[in-house]
């Protein structure tokens, strides 16, 4: 069990996000790592609903990558595939989600991240709110485990503490050259409150869907990869359908944990 204490709790409510050091064991991420590099390079069946997504400049042609994997972007909706999914029901992340969210709970999106070395790779800062519908927010939380280091060279996470406390702001492409689907911005960020998150594999972060975030280039030579999922409490609210059985959505009720 890994429960969280009083003053985390607080810390999380506070921040809007809260690095929980070595959640995740070694084994699980060796686990998921081999478990992505399989997928990603074709040496397995991929689930109907997974997407492996190329790097924009690869698509573009700007770039050359040296291999399969240094072409990829991300892996999203790895719902159907055990190996990976088993990251969403880890025992000690689910105890951290209850704390936070309450105690029955759905996964509704999963992804791993792939920033690789000789890319732009930026992530623009945004809000996780922007890609759902349902509410409140305070329900929704986000984990990002890192697979590889995650530092400033590798281009890890950086927030904006406190920021979760405003509104949901407009969000639209940023002007870049080079920018990957679905990585939408929000105009004016002040970036001199940014807060850099470094993390070891195993760390993990939990933040709430309303903190600016985001991430910069990757300028080593080694991979930055992360694996990550958003929960909500079974008793969020959705204006335009019933969202429980969403495509992508997984009950977990209130006690499952990965055997």
């Amino acid at each position: 069990m890994h429960r969280l204490t009083q003053a985390e709790q607080e810390q999380y409510a506070t921040d809007g996000f809260l690095l929980v050091s070595e959640l995740i064991d070694s084994a699980a991420i060796a686990h998921y790592q081999d478990r992505f590099i399989e997928l990603a390079l074709g040496n397995a069946e991929t689930p109907a609903a997974m997407k492996i997504m190329r790097d924009i400049m690869v698509v573009k042609g700007a770039i050359d990558p040296k291999s399969t994997l240094h072409g990829v972007n991300k892996m999203i909706n790895f719902e159907e595939d055990p190996a990976l999914y088993a990251y969403v029901l880890e025992a000690g992340l689910l105890d951290c989600v209850r704390d936070l969210i309450g105690d029955d709970i759905y996964s509704i999106s999963t992804n791993v991240f792939n920033k690789p070395p000789d890319v732009d790779g930026r992530h623009p800062m945004h809000q996780d709110l922007r890609y759902f519908r349902i509410r409140p927010a305070d329900k929704i939380i986000a984990s990002w485990t890192a697979l590889s280091p995650a530092t400033r060279e590798t281009g890890c996470l950086a927030v904006i503490p406190g920021s979760h406390k405003g509104k949901l702001h407009d969000h639209a492409d940023p002007d870049w050259e080079y920018v990957n689907a679905g990585f939408y911005a929000i105009e004016n960020a002040d970036l001199n409150e940014r807060q850099h998150v470094e993390m070891q594999p195993g760390d993990t972060l939990l933040f709430h869907p309303l903190l600016i975030h985001g991430s910069g280039r990757n300028t080593s030579q080694a991979f930055r990869r992360a694996i990550s999922a958003h929960y909500a409490a079974a008793d969020c609210e959705s204006p335009v359908r019933e969202w429980r059985i969403g495509k992508s959505v997984r009950a977990i009720g209130k006690a499952a944990t990965c055997a």
